[in-house]
């Protein structure tokens, strides 16, 4: 991390020279039970995801770029060999690891893991080290980066043990994945051209630029084309707020993304923000695609892909606290930390989305939570994909035929199975509410 440079000095970019180790079998098979599309496109276009995570955000909301030095991919060769050339051509150091035993177990782990305490100790130093696998064996080997104070991203496309992800410094999910694979090489403005975006932001900020105490909460008008400033400037810390937040994974601090504009431009806040007043009234007119909300200190996200329900929240969304057996769920297994009225909007309104329309991950999680808004219900999307996957991962087919009481209890059998994983007991009591909770009161309980 590096302090915001001065007036006079240029702009620095923070690039981490890294590793990156695939585990192919693990991940295309586990992005395929979420998203067949995004695991072909993860296994035929390499090149085009991986330049799309060479761009990271930091917890502060620093954007920081990855130069992947050494790039391995393992996958066994009888199943998935017609998926090789695609890395070798991408540069990637391709490594066969055919089926040892009788039950099709590869030797991708040992050898994904010998290479990497390989490169730990190597004379050039990686910054970072990017493992893609939802194994949780691997947490060992995450501990041994983080033990030599490296960095550690985890890229996940099935459901990873906490433990797993504790270790790490970043986790990308199935979904984030999906979506990173499955984005267009030719979406978003090149660098210097206009933003423009037919997506009008939801919330308020106050007049404090960093901390964005509420003024209001109705939309705010769109200000006046300020006539001063250095307007080339100005374009260019909205190119760098709008790059970060398309990088990340959640909706981001308001004063993080005010300081990532200062970093691009420093003069900014003494300009007044570029003669607009505030940084709440420039983010409005510069960067229209971020929607923001003055909730928990101020939050800015990408309002094409999030809504004031992702904000991070160790809460229920009707702001009442969790109960016990709820917080330790939400805890341990990152199960949405939402009320039993809006898990029973959520599973009904997938329901009925699914006996009109035909299920297509991203478009039925947008269309669910657009319909819980309309019931008043604060669901993200998040929470939204969050359950779909789960019901995926479970092996449910979601089609016109399912109910939202067959949703509910497989939803509920899902995180009960979660639990488990995480060797959580639960009495027949704990199961019973826990069954109530996440079904929303559609399931009978499993204890």
């Amino acid at each position: 991390m590096t302090d915001s440079p001065s007036q006079s000095e240029p702009v620095r970019s923070t690039a981490l020279r890294c590793a990156l180790f695939i585990d192919f079998d693990n991940v295309y098979i586990g992005l395929k039970a979420l998203d067949a599309d995004a695991a072909e496109a993860f296994a035929t276009d390499p090149s085009g995801w991986l330049a799309r995570l060479e761009r990271g955000v930091e917890n502060s909301g620093e954007v920081f770029r990855r130069r992947f030095l050494l790039r391995a991919c393992y996958l066994n060769p009888s199943v998935f060999s017609r998926y090789r050339p695609f890395f070798t051509r991408a540069g990637f150091r391709v490594i066969d690891c055919p089926s040892l035993t009788r039950m099709g177990k590869s030797g991708a782990d040992i050898n994904l893991v010998l290479d990497a305490v390989d490169a730990l100790a190597s004379s050039t130093r990686y910054d970072e080290f990017v493992i893609l696998s939802g194994d949780a064996d691997f947490t060992p080997l995450a501990l041994r980066f983080r033990e030599a104070d490296r960095r550690v991203t985890l890229v996940t496309a099935s459901p990873a043990a906490s433990a797993y992800r504790a270790v790490a410094d970043t986790v990308v999910n199935g979904d984030a994945l999906a979506e990173l694979v499955s984005t267009p090489a030719s979406a978003g403005p090149r660098p210097g051209e206009p933003i423009e975006s037919s997506v009008e932001p939801v919330g308020s900020m106050g007049e404090d630029p960093l901390s964005m105490t509420p003024a209001r909460t109705s939309v705010m008008p769109r200000p006046q084309q300020s006539r001063t400033g250095d307007h080339t400037k100005s374009a260019a810390a909205a190119t760098a707020v709008k790059e970060l937040l398309e990088s990340a994974i959640q909706p981001l601090s308001g004063a993080a993304v005010a300081q990532c504009a200062l970093r691009a431009y420093p003069s900014l806040s003494a300009t007044a923000w570029d003669s607009r007043g505030s940084f709440a009234h420039w983010l409005v007119a510069m960067v229209p695609q971020a929607g923001y909300s003055n909730v928990r200190g101020g939050y800015v996200w990408d309002a094409a892909r999030f809504s004031e329900a992702d904000i991070p929240s160790s809460s229920r969304g009707d702001g009442g606290p969790l109960t016990t057996l709820q917080r330790q769920v939400v805890s341990i297994t990152d199960t949405p930390a939402l009320t039993t009225a809006q898990y029973e909007g959520l599973l009904t309104c997938l329901a009925q989305d699914l006996q009109e329309h035909p299920f297509s991950r991203n478009e039925t999680s947008k269309r669910v939570r657009d319909a819980c808004e309309s019931r008043h219900l604060a669901v993200g999307r998040n929470a939204v994909n969050f359950v779909v996957s789960g019901l995926l991962y479970s092996g449910v087919t979601l089609d016109s035929d399912v109910s939202a009481q067959s949703l509910g209890a497989s939803w509920a059998s899902n995180v009960a199975g979660l639990c488990r994983a995480a060797r959580m007991e639960l009495d027949a009591e704990s199961l019973d509410q826990l069954t109530v909770w996440v079904s929303g009161g559609l399931a009978k309980a499993l204890g």
